[in-house]
């Protein structure tokens, strides 16, 4: 060492053998090949040279001098780097220069060598890669861990090497950088912040992007250092995000960006920084929580991530983040659940509560966002998503808002194709979501023309595809038809009516386009586009557009051929699909991208396309019948039985008949058809008769050897067959046969002929043929009609009790337990009626006779003869029969003008009658008529009486009925302005002087003064003006008001002269009066016109009378609370589905004239002027904290009656109501059960009879049977709010019961009321009910 320091100190430069002096003085050219020579002769050399390394000390010392490290030549420069990284190598561990600054000058110079790395392509990149490999597996940069200034050669270098790394480096380069890099990190004393800084930039979202090499050079080196390196990253995340110090870095605005990068290198770099980030999501700064959420969003949701097991607190408080009060962190969280579903479904199970408050969240977006993730999981795998999370969609497509309703419906049909049709998921899947079809045909019974439209696309793409082939097709919809509930059959029958009569309007516009032009043709074709227009989404537009199409079809021949082509019962599927296509290429335009107007077109297309059904599919679907007959079909693999099967789809050709009757004539199927008429199950063969009936109009011309075979068939069914086959039958001949009357008679006289009152069980399908035939053709048999009559019906079954019925104190028994003499007398009443309807005319007085007879067996319980014969559920059945036998002759005005006041009253009561199911059954056949516009206005009326219902179920049904019957005829109004001239019988608000007159004559109503009988006549009041009132269209309460005061002004026509009736007038009138004044502000300004009143109920007002005294005693005046009233709800919550959703109006408006008093075109609300909806909402909204459950139904408003002395409860909020009448429920219960007992009623059911329906109590109380439950879909829609305020909506008054049957009945026989034709109608009589004054003191019910 001694001689080394000693050649060192002499200055002397020895080089290897062959190398002269390298200086200044040669050429750049020959420097380079001496160098090259040291470089051979320094890469040669090892460490135990030390003979060598003393020689070369002074060469070594000479290359590091500044004439080369700042040489201008990169050549000289790289091979003078590579000597120098050999003589660390050779001298190591102690480097032969001393000095600091040239050890750093030395290491800052062979850094910037390495950027020669960069071009791959070069002639010297393989001398670059020699020094590289050669500083990394030395670790010469080691030496600097000494020096002042290394953090700035490290930094320097680290620098270097992420920008010079790409993707043409292999992988030894990118082995050599990270062991160069992680050498310093792991053998280093610290870390700076500047060299972290380095390394991290890296991972930041956008320089990760944009060199991916230095990326992964980041993340090997992180991964290979984590332990060294660990400490360093949590104190940089301990200043920027406890500290709030963000000047340490210039990464301290992207730590969440880090914080994840550095979580999926490696987890245990963040070991102590995670638990930092539990306390940033309780900041108080919006913005910081957001961003740590979406950070955890990803931490938590990423595929391996195993965060929320290792860090259950993290992961409970992150949870908490879902109902922040800041919208964007709840919307995050809830589009991290679709990721977290899919990655994690572990975790399902505590995301599932939180998703459900979300699901009710106020803001749309995250409502919609929580069904986005739900079936994007569910996509993916089904059971990745539990029942609870589906229940959660499936509550969706209720919600208010259309874009969430949307986004459910087709989440749910997708889910519904992907694994009931297409079978991913095997059998056990597809039964678990099989609910879903069922739930979205539901979904036409909204009033939304966007749901039903929407319902009808799904229909078409995703529960029966439209693209597949006609066998498929037919078996999919096959299969779907047998395994629908109900509800949805019926949704899916009216969806089809629905197109189909769309269908019928637009081929209406194009036979009126066609026509010349004329001003009467133009009302015409704006008439049928504004019919049109309502069956599109956004009518205001929509009516434009088809303004638009109707004169794109009068100028443009092709398309107008394309469209009668579209509508042609002929039409196939192939074809409809090409006449689609044609029509929206001629009417689109490249230019115009968005088309509003094409899109319109597109709608109307969508609709009124046969995509489904034509011949072939008809005879596809018949085939697929014949399959069930024959035991061939795959029913048990769809889980099908095989009666049901054939059922079902006899059920579906008979709706596609009516709806596609063309696609039916085929030789084929008309002979399928007759074997079905040969089978043993009723229903099929009942089926089979129908289709004929809507099929075979041309059948004797096209297929007469169908014909021979069918008659001897249908007039053995006529005949012999069951009552229903028999009535099918009869229809069938009159439809399909031009020479029916011969075929009638054939059928006719046998039967009347071989009639007989003793044989009973056999009496009952020729009663029901001969029935319709009195109907079909009244004239053919006019006279053995009204012999068979008078005679056999009158005399013979109904005025004769032959067989004892049971004795049982049930009111109600199933239809099988029925009595065949019971079942006679009905067929008997029913043959009366149809006759007079075939009559049509009231000449022979039969109208008189019937109506008597019918009104004597309601005044006699249904015991006609009076004998106590009869068990109680057969007078129940009678009691029906007779009064929908009323409603049906009400229907016809030659029969309305007869009914009397007392007769139209005490069919009125049956509503109120103490069976249940004859209240049911009536209120149906009531509103029935109503809807079809066909019984007169004062029977709408009668629901007033449902008020005193006891039953929750019966008061709802009876408020539905009645929002829709307005809301019918008001829409009825708007749409045909042309007939304003019958007002009188059409507007809703003149029902209230049917009402007020009803009330007068109930016969509850006794005391005139009394204030109970004063409360339930204001309840059944505000029962239906309530709904009336609900909007204030054009001054209507003025209207009503004035109305009321009108009535003031006149006598009670049926008694004119009875002052105690009159009096009961005139305090009805006020109790409507306070009713009005307490529930509007605008009763008092000028009615828009002049009211009238039907002359039948009223006299004419007297002008020399004015009538301004209050009749109401001053108690009731506190039972008038102000309020406004409450929106006209439809409540789910009934017992059977109030109608099918979207039946057509039937126009019927020449049935509901009444006589009136004045002028009939008063109208307080113009109909044209209109321009807000009358349509009720369906739901109505909870509390504010969850005011997104629309599928929770309102509860009927019920005014609870209180002792006298009790102050009223009623509040202008309904809602409010409800809660005090909860908070004063027991109190009042005992009040009640302590004060007297009441009077027995007629016949009503008491109120607090209602807790036990199944077993009716013995002795006086007359027992109800309890309604059936709803269905489960309506269920859905009552909601929670249903079941809490069950006790709320039952009075637990406790009325009398029945007593003792009045001992003296009528002397006045029931034949004789029948054959007097010039008698007038016997007086009113009490059905034998007691009057409330005979009724004794009930015992007190025990607390």
């Amino acid at each position: 060492m001694a001689h080394s320091k000693a050649r060192a100190a002499d200055g002397k430069v020895t080089y290897p053998p062959g190398v002269k002096e390298i200086s200044s003085n040669i050429s750049k050219e020959e420097m380079v090949r001496r160098l090259k020579m040291v470089v051979k002769t320094f890469m040669d050399m090892d460490q135990d040279s030390e003979e060598e390394k003393e020689l070369y000390l002074n060469l070594a010392l000479h290359l590091a001098s500044d004439f080369f490290l700042k040489h201008p030549d990169k050549d000289v420069r790289l091979l003078v780097a590579c000597c120098l990284a050999d003589i660390f190598r050779i001298y190591a561990p102690e480097a032969p220069y001393t000095s600091p600054d040239k050890l750093k000058d030395i290491f800052m110079f062979i850094t910037r060598q390495l950027k020669g790395l960069e071009d791959t392509k070069s002639a010297q990149f393989n001398r670059y890669f020699y020094l590289l490999e050669n500083i990394a597996w030395v670790k010469s940069y080691n030496i600097c861990f000494e020096l002042e200034d290394s953090n700035e050669i490290f930094t320097q270098l680290y620098r270097t090497l992420f920008q010079v790394i790409n993707n043409g480096h292999n992988q030894k380069v990118h082995m050599h950088m990270v062991d160069l890099m992680s050498s310093i990190v792991c053998e280093g004393d610290s870390v700076s912040q500047e060299l972290l800084d380095t390394v991290l930039v890296n991972l930041v979202p956008a320089h990760k992007n944009l060199n991916k090499q230095a990326y992964d050079l980041a993340k090997a080196l992180l991964k290979r250092t984590a332990q060294a390196i660990e400490p360093y990253i949590t104190n940089f995340f301990n200043l920027v995000l406890m500290l709030g110090k963000t000047s340490v870095s210039d990464l301290s605005e992207h730590v969440f960006d880090l914080i994840l990068e550095l979580y999926n290198i490696d987890s245990h770099l963040l070991l102590s920084v995670l638990p930092q980030l539990e306390f940033k999501l309780k900041s108080n700064d919006n913005d910081e929580r957001l961003q740590v959420v979406k950070l955890l969003a990803k931490m938590f949701g990423a595929k391996d991530s195993e965060l929320a097991a290792q860090n259950k607190p993290l992961w409970q408080c992150y949870l908490g983040r879902f109902n922040d009060i800041h919208v964007p962190i709840r919307l995050e969280c809830v589009k991290f659940a679709s990721h977290c579903l899919m990655n994690h479904p572990d975790l399902a199970k505590d995301l599932t509560e939180y998703l459900k408050v979300r699901s009710h969240d106020p803001e749309e977006a995250i409502r919609h966002d929580v069904i986005v993730s739900i079936v994007t999981a569910a996509k993916k795998d089904l059971a990745l998503v539990n029942d609870a999370l589906l229940n959660f969609v499936r509550e969706r497509t209720l919600d208010k808002r259309w874009r969430v309703r949307k986004e459910a419906m087709m989440g749910l049909a997708q889910t519904y194709k992907k694994y009931c049709l297409q079978g991913e998921g095997g059998k056990e899947t597809s039964n678990q979501i099989a609910w879903i079809k069922n739930k979205l045909l539901h979904i036409y019974y909204q009033n939304s023309i966007d749901d039903r439209l929407l319902v009808e696309r799904i229909f078409a793409q995703y529960m029966v595809p439209h693209n597949l082939e006609t066998t498929e097709r037919m078996k999919c919809l096959y299969y779907l038809y047998a395994t629908l509930d109900t509800n949805a059959v019926k949704a899916l029958n009216e969806m089809w009516k629905c197109q189909n009569m769309l269908r019928h309007h637009v081929k209406d516009l194009l036979d009126l386009v066609k026509l010349p032009k004329s001003d009467a043709g133009s009302k015409a074709v704006f008439a049928k586009v504004m019919v049109i227009t309502r069956n599109l989404p956004d009518p205001g537009k929509a009516q434009d557009f088809v303004k638009k199409l109707a004169q794109v079809l009068e100028d443009d021949e092709r398309i107008r051929d394309q469209l009668e082509a579209l509508v042609s019962p002929a039409c196939s599927c192939k074809q409809a699909e090409v006449c689609v296509r044609d029509i929206t290429k001629k009417l689109g335009s490249p230019k115009q991208p968005s088309n509003p107007f094409l899109e319109m077109v597109k709608f109307l297309l969508e609709r009124i396309a046969p995509v489904h059904i034509d011949t072939e599919s008809i005879s596809a679907l018949v085939k697929q019948v014949n399959k069930s007959i024959d035991g061939t079909a795959d029913d048990d693999d769809e889980g099908v039985p095989t009666e049901q099967a054939i059922r079902a789809g006899l059920e579906l050709l008979k709706i596609l008949s009516f709806t596609h009757p063309v696609s039916f004539h085929s030789a084929e199927t008309f002979e399928s058809l007759l074997g079905c008429l040969k089978m043993d199950d009723e229903k099929v063969a009942e089926a089979a008769l129908q289709i004929f009936k809507n099929t075979g109009r041309k059948m004797e011309e096209s297929f007469p050897h169908i014909k021979s075979v069918l008659l001897p068939v249908l007039q053995t069914k006529a005949k012999r067959g069951p009552p229903r086959q028999a009535k099918y039958a009869i229809h069938c001949i009159h439809a399909m046969f031009t020479h029916r009357d011969t075929h009638f008679a054939q059928i006719f006289e046998p039967l009347h002929k071989g009639l007989d009152p003793e044989d009973l069980e056999q009496l009952i399908t020729p009663l029901t043929t001969l029935g319709h035939l009195a109907q079909l053709a009244p004239e053919q048999f006019a006279a053995p009609l009204k012999s068979l009559v008078a005679n056999f019906i009158v005399k013979d079954l109904l005025m004769n009790d032959r067989i004892p019925g049971k004795k049982t104190t049930k009111l109600w028994v199933s239809d099988d337990e029925v009595s065949p003499e019971t079942l006679a007398k009905i067929q008997g009443i029913k043959l009366m009626v149809r006759w007079l309807l075939g009559v049509k005319n009231n000449l022979s007085k039969s109208g008189n006779s019937t109506l008597r007879m019918l009104t004597a067996i309601l005044h006699s319980d249904g015991d006609l003869t009076e004998q106590g014969k009869m068990g109680k559920p057969d007078m129940s059945r009678l009691r029906l029969a007779a009064a929908s036998a009323l409603l049906k002759l009400a229907q016809e005005p030659c029969y309305h003008e007869i009914i009397t006041l007392e007769q139209y009253q005490l069919c009125a009561l049956v509503i109120n009658d103490e069976c249940y199911q004859v209240r049911q059954g009536f209120a149906q056949k009531l509103h029935k008529g109503l809807c079809r516009l066909r019984l007169p206005l004062e029977y709408l009326a009668v629901f007033a009486l449902c008020a005193k219902d006891p039953v929750k179920e019966r008061r709802a049904h009876a408020r539905q009925c009645l929002v829709k019957n307005i809301n019918i005829r008001r829409e009825y109004l708007k749409q045909h302005a042309a007939v304003s001239d019958k007002l009188f019988s059409l507007l809703p608000e003149y029902v209230v002087p049917y009402a007020i007159h009803l009330l007068v004559h109930d016969p509850d109503y006794v005391k005139v003064q009394d204030i109970e009988q004063l409360k339930d006549i204001k309840e059944s009041l505000w029962f239906i003006l309530e709904i009336i009132m609900s909007k204030n269209e054009n001054n209507s309460h003025a209207f009503i008001r004035k109305m009321v005061e009108n009535i003031k002004q006149t006598k009670d026509a049926q008694a004119p002269t009875d002052a105690k009736t009159n009096e009961k007038l005139y305090t009805v009138c006020d109790v409507a009066m306070n009713i009005i004044i307490s529930k509007s502000t605008t009763y008092s300004l000028e009615s828009p016109k002049d009211p009238v009143l039907p002359t039948r109920f009223f006299t004419k007002p007297d002008k020399n009378f004015s009538n301004t005294k209050n009749y109401l005693p001053p108690e009731m005046k506190s039972f008038f609370t102000p309020g406004k009233p409450k929106a006209a709800n439809v409540l789910g919550a009934v017992n059977k589905p109030l109608s099918t959703a979207g039946k057509p109006i039937q126009s019927k408006a020449s049935r509901m004239e009444t006589a009136s008093n004045d002028d009939s075109t008063s109208n307080p609300s113009s109909p044209q002027r209109s321009k807000t909806s009358d349509k009720p909402r369906g739901r109505k909204r909870v509390a504010a904290t969850s005011n997104l459950d629309d599928d929770a139904s309102p509860k009927p408003k019920r005014v609870r009656k209180k002792a006298a002395a009790a102050a009223p409860m009623a509040t202008a909020d309904p809602e409010d109501q409800w809660g005090e009448d909860s908070r004063l429920a027991d109190s009042q219960a005992e009040d009640e059960q302590n004060s007297p007992p009441k009077k027995g009623r007629r016949g009503r059911p008491a109120k607090a009879a209602v807790a036990n329906q199944e077993c009716p109590a013995k002795g006086r109380g007359r027992g109800r049977k309890k309604a059936t439950p709803p269905h489960e879909e309506e269920e859905e829609e009552v909601g929670e709010e249903e079941e809490e305020g069950e006790e709320e909506n039952i009075e637990v008054k406790a009325k009398g019961g029945r007593q003792a049957r009045a001992s003296r009945r009528s002397t006045q026989r029931s034949e004789g009321i029948w054959c007097s034709e010039s008698a007038e109608s016997s007086p009113v009589k009490r059905r034998g009910r007691p009057a409330k004054t005979a009724a004794q003191p009930t015992k007190k019910q025990p607390a």
